[in-house]
């Protein structure tokens, strides 16, 4: 049985005329250009191509290994395909000085005459992984662009669809071709108008508050319970109420008028009650006169007994009803109480009173409106101006001058959970400065990586931001940049990335918008390192990262 591994070839071909090369090689059934043509003693007498792992038989000619095996596999006495000699598999033997002889052959780059680079053999793979013109696939997610590695650098900067770019509504980070879906569905901060039409533009994350206010929404009558069924803009409602206020003050009246009705209905109910109640009074108050004088006229007499008894039980009856009377007598008193209608009377009348006051107002009330609208602007423009200036106050206060920043991070599962879940994919710190009149900078961290970090690493980047004094500044941007993830053990066993701008990267030139394409490391610091519980660069949910700008050879103004 053959063998395709190369390490399983010792077992075979025991015998080799020099010491091995391993540290070159070329790939095999390669159409190679050679600057000088090719001898024919480097050739395989099998394959007739350039010798890869040369190894010479028992008659003298020489094979690829791969041809060996081949021949071998084809018939158990493989024959030489020259002079037909069986070839004997224990003469066979590597044979490294021609090997090496083919290692160093010239060759032209396959990208020539673009590439005018000549190499040799076993440098061709090394010098292909470096050559400026060959084609490779765009290193951006979903990205098939085949292009030259000289222009990846623009191509990844500028014109590939699938490159990050910022939202230049809520500074997230979208993938450009789906940056224009992004801001219409899933941005919070995309302006988007009023759907009751009312011209005005609001964020997306404040629409539902705005529906509150909004002048043009419609909006139920205040006097609805009085009768009013009439729907109105929010911004019309007072008109409304101005030019309806004789209406609603005619339903106000009507609706009191019907239940004075009722109220007179129940008081003459309770008067007939009343009535009942006396007649049943004087027919107890008679009953208790008769009952006296048949008691006094017969005295003891034994015969009458029997009637006295149904008398006693006839006067008992006649007591509890005559409690009864008055029960129903103290809850009719209750009731007139609280039907009394002197203070829904008092109520009506300076309800009018108000109603003839409030429309002799109605002119004065319109100037004092439009002076209030007036002064609420004024009051809204100063406010705003001075949460803007408590903003850059609290900005300040925390602004570094001296080209470091430490950045404490807290919440760190959160925060990475967000990452995650695609809801907050970086975060950046506050800016800082190399000088009081200097660069302006800030870092950006992504929690669950970046690029080839995505999901193992966390990935730190450098960004240039457009600062007050950048035309005073030289450009590119050019300083040594120090990235750290600061130990919080006190050992000081930081994780340290170094890198010195590159003045040709679009990532460091003078910034035309807010902030440039961020620069730095996507594989800054795998998870397993950072949540590793036997390390200390999380210490209650926080981290610390340090940002370290080299002022050397920087003119301060």
């Amino acid at each position: 049985m053959a063998c395709d591994e190369p390490a399983a070839l010792s077992g075979i071909f025991t015998r080799q005329n020099s010491t091995s090369t391993n540290s070159l090689d070329f790939e095999p059934n390669a159409d190679y250009k050679f600057v000088e043509r090719l001898e024919e003693r480097y050739k395989c007498a099998y394959c007739h191509l350039v010798l890869h792992n040369p190894h010479q038989t028992g008659c003298g000619h020489r094979f690829c290994q791969q041809c060996i095996l081949s021949l071998r596999e084809l018939n158990a006495l493989p024959t030489c395909p020259v002079d037909k000699e069986t070839i004997k598999m224990h003469e066979v033997f590597k044979d490294n000085c021609c090997k090496r002889e083919v290692l160093n052959l010239h060759v032209f780059c396959k990208n020539f005459p673009e590439c005018n680079s000549k190499v040799i053999l076993g440098r061709y793979q090394e010098h292909l992984q470096q050559c400026l013109f060959e084609s490779m696939q765009c290193t951006n997610d979903g990205c098939q662009d085949q292009i030259l590695r000289k222009d990846l650098k623009e191509h990844l900067s500028q014109h590939c669809q699938f490159r990050e770019e910022m939202c230049q509504y809520c500074n997230t980070y979208v993938v450009l071709i789906n940056i224009k879906n992004h801001e219409k569905n899933d941005c919070p901060d995309y302006p988007v108008p009023c759907l009751q039409n009312c011209s005005q533009i609001i964020l997306k994350k404040e629409i539902e508050k705005h529906h509150t206010v909004c002048p043009e929404a419609e909006v139920d009558c205040p006097y609805k319970q009085y009768g009013c069924h009439v729907k109105v803009k929010r911004g019309k409602l007072a008109e409304h109420e101005n030019s309806a206020l004789r209406e609603h003050m005619l339903q106000i009246l009507d609706k009191n008028s019907r239940l004075e009705e009722q109220i007179s209905d129940l008081y003459k109910s309770l008067e007939c009650k009343e009535i009942k109640i006396q007649q049943l009074a004087d027919a107890i108050k008679k009953c208790e006169k008769e009952f006296r004088q048949y008691t006094q006229l017969f005295g003891n007499n034994s015969s009458l007994m029997v009637s006295t008894q149904a008398l006693a039980s006839h006067l008992d009856k006649s007591a509890r009803l005559e409690s009864q009377v008055k029960q129903l007598i103290q809850i009719a008193n209750q009731q007139q109480n609280k039907l009394d209608l002197r203070p829904l009377f008092d109520t009506i009348e300076n309800v009018k009173q108000k109603i003839a006051l409030m429309e002799t107002y109605d002119q004065r009330l319109v100037v004092l409106e439009d002076q209030s609208s007036k002064h609420d602007l004024q009051i809204n423009i100063h406010k705003a101006q001075l949460n803007k200036n408590e903003e850059r106050f609290k900005l300040l206060e925390g602004t570094c001058y001296n080209g470091k920043l430490i950045w404490k991070i807290t919440d760190y599962k959160m925060k990475k959970k967000e990452a995650v879940e695609g809801r907050v994919l970086s975060i950046a710190s506050q800016p800082f400065y190399t000088s009081r009149c200097g660069y302006r900078l800030c870092a950006r961290a992504y929690l669950n990586g970046d690029g080839s970090g995505k999901g193992t690493h966390i990935s730190l980047y450098f960004v240039v931001m457009r600062g007050e004094f950048d035309s005073l500044l030289l450009w590119p941007f050019k300083q040594k940049v120090t990235l750290m993830l600061l130990d919080q053990s006190g050992k000081k066993n930081h994780i340290v990335e170094v890198f010195r701008a590159d003045p040709n990267s679009s990532s460091f030139k003078r910034p035309d918008g807010e902030m440039n394409i961020a620069s730095g490391c996507p594989r800054f610091v795998p998870h397993a390192v950072l949540e590793n519980t036997k390390n200390t660069y999380i210490r209650d949910d926080t981290l610390f990262l340090k940002v370290v700008v080299d002022l050397t050879d920087l003119e301060e103004l």
